[in-house]
């Protein structure tokens, strides 16, 4: 009966988002202000329902209740407590119902915080994201119930993926939800703005706080995702363009070049139209994401669902969200004022450059994914495009982005003065400079790409910290006053600083762990030894282990340097009897930021082993940048000035001022 309840409590869910799709943007539209004030308590009335829904289901998993088909599906009664917990949204039907449960979260969210908005800007965006929440729901309840019921219930379930038995299911999932999902209320306030032609600075600043929670949280779940796989799958990589691993990246791409549009907009009441565009494509892309990973048309370890009518019913939400946004686009955005004019050099046409830079490369991306897909529904010729064709269209357009990077936030509004902002910066080009010639003189032009990659990390890291000590004015007015400037500094100037230090983190990492990777792969016997780098890798053996729903082969090795042991690991090779499943364990050592990886390959029956042994310095780099990044968006996200509407300009002040008070 709890079962039933469960969905009961979804279908609820579901009346009252058809209620709040329609009745607060009759009252924004009518002027009813008592229409307008249902949107808030209904929003959270939503969240309740569909989180006592998600709790049932929570309850089947941790009970083993193998009467419900999803359970039994995707759990075992052996299996840990943590991966029953998590194995709620392992599969298509739970994840759909977090993904609901995110979406309605982000709508109450809004209902409680959003005091500062208009009343009717609150009620029409409400709406507009009952409409993505009503469509979802109805695609759980038509296609994907979790909670259907098997007549004569087995004793024991088919246990989950054995690629999801692991922490990393607690932390990815999640956070790249609520990425992908936390753009869905920036996509309602650019249609609440189109329907109700208020796209200004002050709109942008409403924006913005939940762009940049969006952005900070996919940002997250991407890097989780990244090194989830990289010490789960046992292929020592760290990306590998896979369409489902684009399907997130191409979100991240729209929503950072959103970021940076929305800047300009607030500041200057320039590039409305295109902003208003990039917070639609941004949503359109994690729409799309949630197609290609559910419609069965990529195999893919990532891909949840197979079954094509659930394919067609998302890409029938895919064409009414995304098509009926741009149609509403087409026939308002010729009516929206243009702002402020500004010069190419300035800080404007900076941001207005970052965003040429990202939008192409997230059609590049958007068309290596797509092409193989199109092609075999077209001709029925199956292509791969793969890391060459990335590697030759994205690296080349992140280069001068890089570069460019620097440069934003030196330059003044309106007119900048390139020469002035070089000047800056000469600190951070000739530290660049040198760390270039040092890397050539240390592995001579073995490597070419490699030292140039190096620099160009450098500069954006040494940039980022050139942008704050020039906001600070160390060397013009001391240390003393220095630091308190530098301490009353806004959270958006620290939040940009530091994400562009991230970023150049990241990029540190990746071209040090690709270019200067070491790679054994051996067969090995009890008391063989490899070397990589600087460090001799002995293999002493390896023994049968039986955990609590799995056997797994243990290899154990030895890490030394200069003679003195440093680590042991114990990767194993894994078989899940319910699944009949492999699966591979790493072996890894941290060693500062860089680390020694082991993975076992196939047995050779007379106590050999196949064995991958890397070495990958800095490779943690990647995804402390991330982090960092991350913490970049939060800093930002802690502006006051984000709290509250967008200012008045002076000349309007005074006009309203001059006005008697009645």
């Amino acid at each position: 009966m709890v079962i039933e309840f469960g969905h009961f409590a979804l279908v609820l869910a579901f009346i009252l988002t058809l209620v709040q799709s329609v009745v607060p943007i009759w009252g924004a539209l009518t002027g009813d202000t008592r229409l307008m004030a249902t949107a808030s308590p209904v929003a959270q009335a939503q969240f309740i329902l569909v989180l006592v829904s998600f709790i049932v289901l929570t309850g089947a998993y941790l009970n083993s209740d193998f009467s419900v088909v999803n359970v039994w599906e995707n759990s075992h009664s052996a299996k840990p407590l943590l991966y029953k917990f998590t194995g709620v949204w392992g599969n298509h039907e739970g994840s759909m119902l977090l993904w609901v449960l995110i979406l309605v979260f982000f709508s109450a969210l809004v209902g409680l915080f959003g005091g500062n908005l208009p009343a009717d800007l609150r009620a029409t965006t409400l709406s507009v994201q009952s409409w993505v929440t009503a469509g979802f729901v109805l695609f759980i309840l038509a296609t994907s119930n979790p909670f259907n019921r098997i007549p004569n219930p087995p004793i024991e379930g088919n246990d989950l993926n054995p690629i999801l038995q692991d922490i990393g299911l607690a932390i990815h999932p999640p956070l790249l939800y609520v990425g992908y999902v936390g753009f869905s209320i920036v996509f309602s306030f650019a249609v609440a703005a189109l329907i109700l032609g208020r796209t200004d600075a002050a709109w942008a600043r409403w924006v913005r706080p939940w762009t940049l929670l969006a952005w900070c949280f996919l940002t997250l779940g991407i890097a989780m995702g990244s090194y989830w796989a990289y010490y789960e799958l046992g292929w020592g990589g760290w990306w590998f363009w896979d369409p489902v691993e684009n399907a997130s990246f191409m979100p991240w791409l729209a929503g950072t070049a959103l970021l940076h549009s929305a800047i300009v907009m607030e500041k200057r009441e320039a590039l409305k139209v295109w902003t208003v565009l990039l917070a639609i494509s941004t949503f359109s892309l994690s729409l799309l994401g949630a197609f290609l990973v559910r419609s069965g048309v990529l195999t893919s370890v990532h891909a949840f669902a197979t079954d094509p009518a659930r394919g067609v019913f998302i890409l029938v939400l895919l064409c009414i969200f995304i098509g009926g946004s741009l149609a509403l686009y087409a026939w308002r955005a010729p009516m929206l004022k243009q702002g402020g004019l500004f010069a190419p050099i300035s800080r404007e046409g900076g941001l207005v450059l970052n965003n040429l830079f990202l939008t192409a490369a997230t059609a590049a991306v958007l068309v290596g994914t797509l092409y193989p897909l199109v092609l075999d529904a077209l001709t029925g010729e199956k292509i791969s495009v793969g890391e060459p064709f990335f590697n030759l269209t994205f690296g080349p357009l992140m280069v001068p982005l890089l570069m460019a990077v620097p440069f934003g936030p030196v330059l003044s509004w309106k007119r900048g003065d390139l020469l002035a902002a070089t000047q800056r910066l000469y600190v951070a080009l000739g530290l660049a400079l040198l760390v270039v010639l040092f890397t050539f003189w240390l592995w001579g032009m073995e490597r070419v790409l490699a030292p140039l990659g190096i620099g160009l990390a450098v500069w954006v890291m040494a940039g980022a910290v050139s942008e704050i000590v020039t906001r600070v004015k160390f060397f013009e007015i001391g240390l003393k006053r220095g630091f308190s400037r530098l301490a009353g500094l806004p959270g958006s100037a620290w939040g940009t600083a530091v994400a562009h230090f991230g970023v150049g983190v990241t990029v540190l990492g990746i071209v040090t762990a690709t270019a200067f990777e070491y790679e054994r792969i051996e067969t090995m016997r009890a008391g063989d030894t490899v070397t990589v780098s600087d460090y001799q890798v002995t293999f002493d053996g390896a023994a049968p282990r039986r955990g609590p729903n799995y056997t797994e082969d243990v290899g154990h090795f030895t890490i030394r340097k200069g003679g003195v042991t440093v680590a042991e690991l114990d990767p194993s090779k894994r078989f899940y009897t319910a699944r009949q499943m492999p699966t591979t364990e790493a072996g890894i050592y941290t060693t500062g930021f860089s680390q020694v990886y082991l993975s076992l390959g196939e047995s050779r029956g007379d106590g050999a082993m196949d064995v991958r042994v890397y070495f990958k310095p800095l490779i943690t780099l990647i995804w402390i940048g991330c982090v960092i990044m991350a913490i970049g968006a939060v800093l930002s996200m802690a502006d006051r000035r984000l709290r509250v509407g967008a200012p008045k300009p002076a000349a309007k002040r005074r006009r309203t001022s001059a006005v008697p008070a009645e």
